[in-house]
C-alpha cells in the first residue's frame, strides 16, 4: 500500500488498463487527470494521510509484521485500505484471489446492467468529492451525461473502481488465495496460495472483507442438489458462461433480484424459453435496505441491546430484495418468458433426461434449472476459517431467544465485537481471535447492514477503521508511553542571556 508520503504523481488513468474495452472512454484524458490533481489537493486540504505512528514489529525470521492485512479488493476491502492509510496505517497489505480488474461481482456473477443502489450514494471516497463516482463519470462523460443517468452501469461502477485504486495509489496482490489462519505468539499467521504455491503472510490484524459467499457459501437447496445430476443445475452465484443454454428449456427457482437477472441473461444466452417459479403468490416490492439508509440506524444499530438487534435483524432477513423495474420489464418483454407465481417446489427428479419439477401451480420440465436462492451463512463452509470455526462464539452461544422466536439460522451467525471481531467462545481458547475481523453478511445481526454493500458503507468502514486503529494502539500502548516518556525534540531554543535584569 502507498506510504504516508502522500498520493503518488503518476496518472492513474493507467490503472484503468485492466478493463481496456469495457466500457467506452468519451471525455479526453485530460479530463481524467485534471480530476486526479484534484483528488491529490482535497487530499492535502485536510490533512490526508496522516503520519505513519504505528510501531514496527517483526517476527522472529526478522521479518516485518503487517499491520493490516485485508482479505478480499472488492468495494469493502478498498474502502478498508483507503479509510486506514488516511489514519496513517502504512503497513497495510490487500490481497484478492481474483485478477487484476475482476475483483468483485461486478464482472463475474453479477448479470444486471446497472447497479440497484441511487446514484447518489457514496462508496470508497469516504467523504472527498473528487474520489466519488460522480467526480469519475462526469470527468470521463460529461456533467450532462451524470444528469441524465439513472442507475450505474455496473461495468462503469468495475472501471471507476480500478481507478479509484489506482488514483490513491493502492497495491493489491492478485491471485492470492487464503488457505487458513494460525496464531504464533503474539501475532497472526496467514497461509496463503499464489500460482500453485502456498507461502505465509504474518500481521497483526485480518480482516475478511471478502463479499457475499465469504461467510459461507451458495444457498442450494438439498432437494435439488440430493436430485439432479451436478451439470443440470447452475447458481446464480458461480462464474459460468451462459452460451449452453441456447435452444434450452430452462426453469429458475426464485423471483428475486437475482431470479430476473437470470432470467434475461438466459433468453439472450438463446434461451428457447425460461419459465420463472415464484413460490410466493406475489413479488417482493420493498427494499430494506432503502429504509435502513439513515445515520441514526447505520450508526447505532450495535448500540442495541442483544433482543433489539436480534429482532431487528431477524425482521431485516424477513424481507427479500425485489427485482429492478428495468430487470423484470426486459425479462417479460421476451415472449419466451414466463412468470409462474405460488410455485412452491414440491417435488423434482430427473424423467427421461429431463428435469422434472412439480409445483403448487403445477408440473413443469426442463432442461436446465438457474437457481435464484441466494447464500448461506455458515462459517464452517468456509476452508480458511477451518482452524478457528470451533472457536468463535456465535449468537446461541451469547443469547437466548424469547419463547417463540426461535431463528436457528440467525442464532448460527458469529457475535461479533464493536470492531467486527470474532470472540472466543470458551474464554483462552483462542485468544488472537480479537485480532480477525469479518466484514460481511455475517456481522448483520451484530452491527448492522453496514458491511454488505455501498449504502451502510459509509457507516461501516469509519467504524471498523477506528477499531482496528484503538486495537493497534491499546497493543502498544506501553511503547507509546515510553516514546513520550523519553521525547526531548527541541521546538522552542531561548535566547542567549543579555545580562539584563527584569
Amino acid at each position: 500500500m502507498q506510504s504516508a508520503k502522500g498520493i503518488p504523481e503518476t496518472s492513474a488513468t493507467d490503472a484503468s488498463s485492466a478493463l481496456a474495452g469495457v466500457a467506452p472512454r468519451i471525455a479526453d484524458d485530460d479530463a481524467l487527470t485534471l480530476l486526479e490533481k484534484r483528488v491529490r489537493l482535497e487530499l492535502a486540504v485536510i490533512e490526508a494521510p496522516l503520519r505513519d505512528w504505528i510501531p514496527e514489529r517483526r517476527d522472529d525470521d526478522g521479518r516485518v509484521i503487517n499491520d493490516v492485512v485485508i482479505v478480499g479488493a472488492g468495494l469493502s476491502g478498498l474502502s478498508l485500505a483507503f479509510g486506514l492509510m488516511r489514519q496513517g496505517v502504512t503497513r497495510v497489505k490487500v490481497i484478492d484471489a481474483a485478477p487484476t480488474g475482476r475483483e468483485g461481482p461486478w464482472l463475474n456473477t453479477a448479470r444486471m446492467r446497472t447497479l440497484r443502489s441511487p446514484k447518489n450514494l457514496t462508496g470508497p471516497d469516504l467523504g472527498v468529492p473528487s474520489l466519488t463516482y460522480r467526480a469519475w463519470h462526469e470527468a470521463r462523460y460529461g456533467v450532462q451525461s451524470w444528469e441524465a443517468l439513472d442507475k450505474i452501469e455496473r461495468r462503469d461502477w468495475m472501471a471507476y473502481l480500478v481507478w479509484f485504486r489506482g488514483v490513491v495509489g493502492m497495491e493489491v496482490e492478485n491471485g492470492v488465495r487464503l488457505t487458513g489462519i494460525e496464531a504464533r505468539d503474539n501475532h497472526l499467521a496467514l497461509r496463503v496460495e499464489e500460482a500453485g504455491l502456498e507461502r505465509v503472510i504474518t500481521c497483526r490484524k485480518v480482516v475478511l472483507a471478502t463479499g457475499m459467499d465469504g461467510a459461507g457459501g451458495l444457498n442450494v437447496p438439498a432437494a435439488i442438489s440430493g436430485a439432479l445430476p451436478r451439470e443440470r443445475w447452475t447458481h446464480s452465484g458461480e462464474v459460468v458462461s451462459l452460451d449452453f443454454l441456447s435452444g434450452r428449456a430452462v426453469g429458475v427457482i426464485g423471483a428475486a433480484a437475482s431470479s430476473f437477472d437470470w432470467a434475461v441473461a438466459a433468453l439472450e444466452a438463446g434461451a428457447a424459453s425460461v419459465t420463472v417459479l415464484a413460490r410466493s403468490r406475489s413479488l417482493p416490492r420493498t427494499e430494506v435496505l432503502d429504509w435502513s439508509n439513515f445515520a441514526g440506524f447505520l450508526n447505532h444499530f450495535a448500540d442495541l441491546d442483544d433482543l433489539s438487534r436480534y429482532r431487528f435483524a431477524r425482521r431485516m432477513f424477513a424481507f427479500r430484495t425485489p427485482p429492478t423495474t428495468e430487470m423484470f420489464e426486459r425479462a417479460m418483454r421476451f415472449p419466451a418468458c414466463r412468470l409462474v407465481m405460488g410455485a412452491r417446489v414440491e417435488a423434482l427428479g430427473m424423467q427421461d433426461e429431463r428435469i422434472a419439477v412439480a409445483t403448487a401451480a403445477g408440473d413443469f420440465a426442463f432442461d436446465h434449472l438457474l437457481l435464484g436462492t441466494g447464500y448461506s451463512v455458515d462459517l464452517r463452509r468456509r476452508p480458511e476459517l477451518r482452524g478457528i470455526v470451533d472457536a468463535v462464539a456465535t449468537w446461541s452461544d451469547r443469547f437466548t431467544p424469547p419463547e417463540g422466536e426461535v431463528d436457528g439460522d440467525l442464532l448460527a451467525y458469529p457475535y461479533l465485537g464493536p470492531a467486527f471481531e470474532f470472540q472466543e467462545k470458551t474464554a483462552g481458547q483462542w485468544p488472537l481471535l480479537r485480532d480477525i475481523h469479518i466484514f460481511n453478511s455475517a456481522a448483520v445481526p451484530s452491527l448492522g447492514p453496514v458491511c454488505n454493500g455501498i449504502t451502510g458503507l459509509k457507516s461501516g468502514i469509519p467504524r471498523l477503521v477506528a477499531g482496528l486503529c484503538r486495537g493497534l494502539f491499546l497493543q502498544d500502548a506501553d511503547l507509546f508511553y515510553r516514546s513520550l516518556d523519553d521525547y526531548d525534540k527541541i521546538h522552542f531554543e531561548p535566547p542567549p542571556a543579555s545580562g539584563k535584569s527584569g
